[in-house]
């Protein structure tokens, strides 16, 4: 079968390899991938990969083998997937606890979109706690967990202020409802709840912008710049701030995916795509969402996809 494998060449991170098809272990299925989205920080792991490391994290496709053990979806079903890597390939083995039907009414490019970025913004909503009535700072807005997390707290009854680099990145965050701004520094606080992506000199700006006794929750670095706080300047500004760090993953997945396909099929989560593409344009589209040149999520297909 065909995978995409890592080159370790900037301009074309990754090629295509002929490769045997996987051997499920017992508690997985073995799925004929439809489609895949890769995600920014997987962009990263590219520069320098592993060895041995085969990338693909979000899929998703049809079960052409049920896992040995009984357990999760029978052959035939359409699903969506967040295996542990391994996934921009023909087919792949997924544990059966990182797993979702499909309904017929999601097709397989939308249903791509949801697992790394839909499950971070269900995780991260649930550590910043209730959302209703409060005023939340959101950086790093624009890609696929901003657009989750824009959607899902604003529904939620939150007054959310998002954080994007350009008009054009942000004009659907504006539709969603989030009041829009191309600096840390240009938002108006005070926030009970900053969600902070970036790191750099943003964290420590959107810190002063806080409530007394407010969260922020940290959790990401795009701009791979680290944080310097100022504990004297910090004196001066917000009182008992707690700053949480805060990581997606952890086993296991297969109910978190349920959950937003069904926030999909109910019309109260829309997947934002900025890009669609065959899977032969992996690596000019790894380049592109490395540089922040797609808003949202990019999905590729592999031949199959509907």
């Amino acid at each position: 079968m065909q995978r995409l494998i890592p080159t370790g060449e900037a301009a074309r991170p990754v090629a295509f390899a002929e490769v045997p098809q996987p051997v499920p272990e017992p508690d997985e299925a073995l799925i004929k991938v439809e489609a895949f989205a890769p995600n920014r920080g997987e962009t990263f792991l590219l520069e320098h990969p592993r060895p041995g490391h085969l990338p693909g994290k979000d899929i998703s496709g049809l079960v052409v083998q049920a896992a040995a053990d009984g357990s999760g979806p029978g052959v035939g079903t359409r699903v969506v997937g967040h295996p542990a890597q391994g996934g921009w390939a023909e087919y792949a083995a997924v544990p059966t606890h990182s797993l979702a039907a499909l309904p017929d009414s999601i097709d397989s490019v939308r249903a791509a979109a949801l697992p790394l970025a839909g499950i971070t913004a269900l995780r991260l909503l649930r550590t910043a706690g209730s959302l209703a009535g409060r005023r939340v700072l959101l950086t790093g807005a624009s890609g696929g967990v901003g657009h989750y997390v824009t959607e899902l707290a604003v529904g939620a009854g939150a007054e959310l202020t998002a954080v994007t680099a350009t008009p054009v990145r942000g004009e659907r965050l504006a539709e969603l409802g989030a009041q829009v701004v191309h600096d840390v520094a240009a938002a108006q606080g005070p926030f009970d709840i900053v969600l902070e992506s970036t790191g750099g000199s943003g964290l420590p700006t959107a810190l002063l912008k806080m409530r007394p006794g407010g969260t922020l929750v940290w959790f990401g670095q795009a701009s791979r710049t680290p944080v310097t706080l100022d504990f004297f300047q910090l004196l001066g500004g917000p009182e008992r701030v707690t700053i949480r760090h805060f990581h997606y993953a952890g086993a296991p997945y297969g109910s978190d995916l349920a959950a937003l396909v069904r926030l999909v099929e109910q019309g109260r989560l829309h997947p934002e795509i900025g890009r669609i593409a065959n899977w032969a344009e992996t690596a000019d589209t790894l380049v592109d969402l490395q540089e922040r040149r797609i808003r949202g999520k990019a999905v590729l297909l592999t031949g199959e996809g509907r």
